[in-house]
Formats: structure tokens, sequence, C-alpha cells
């Protein structure tokens, strides 16, 4: 089941700029937007705060990469990266001088 939500967009805007949680380095910043995988998994996700529409950012990564540690809303939770491969994110631009 795919949990998509949009907020002001159009669907085909939308994947534009999509790529997965996984895909992001370190330090990086990025707006949740779908959720691919079962509903029992998707919902657990959510009550963790992966919700579609808030920003996640990827905090520091394991020994050979595998599990990652990510922020949402003041949270931070270790995920794996097979998991992370079926969550879709858009990359947030760089901020501007003086943001």
């Amino acid at each position: 089941m795919i949990f998509n939500f949009i907020f002001g967009r159009h669907k085909s805007d939308s994947k534009a700029g999509a790529q997965a949680l996984s895909d992001l380095k370190v330090g990086e910043s990025a707006v949740l937007s779908e959720l691919e995988v079962s509903p029992p998994i998707a919902e657990h996700l959510m009550n963790l705060g992966f919700v579609p529409g808030l920003v996640v950012k990827v905090l520091r990564s394991g020994p050979g990469g595998d599990a990652r540690v990510y922020r949402v809303d003041g949270t931070e939770v270790a995920m794996r990266r097979d998991l992370s491969r079926h969550i879709h994110v858009e990359l947030l631009g760089a901020p501007a001088f003086g943001d």
C-alpha cells in the first residue's frame, strides 16, 4: 500500500525531485513525500514521526553505512537502509545566505 500525501501540489510535480530516503547523504535534509510500505509498518513509522510533509535530516551513519540515524520532528530514529529505500523524499535546496 502506498501512503501518498500531497500538500498543494499536483502528483506529477511531486515526482520530479523525489528520491529515496536512503539516497540522502549525511547532513542533508528533505521533505517526506511517500511511504511505500505495508500499513502496519507505515503506522509504526508515522507514530515515530515519519509523517509526509515533515522535514527529515540525516544525522549520522553506522559502520558500513547500513544503519542511519534520522531526525524528524525532534526525534532521532535509527533505520536500516532496506526500509529507508521505501520512503520517498523531496530534497530541500540549500538555505540562502543569512537564513
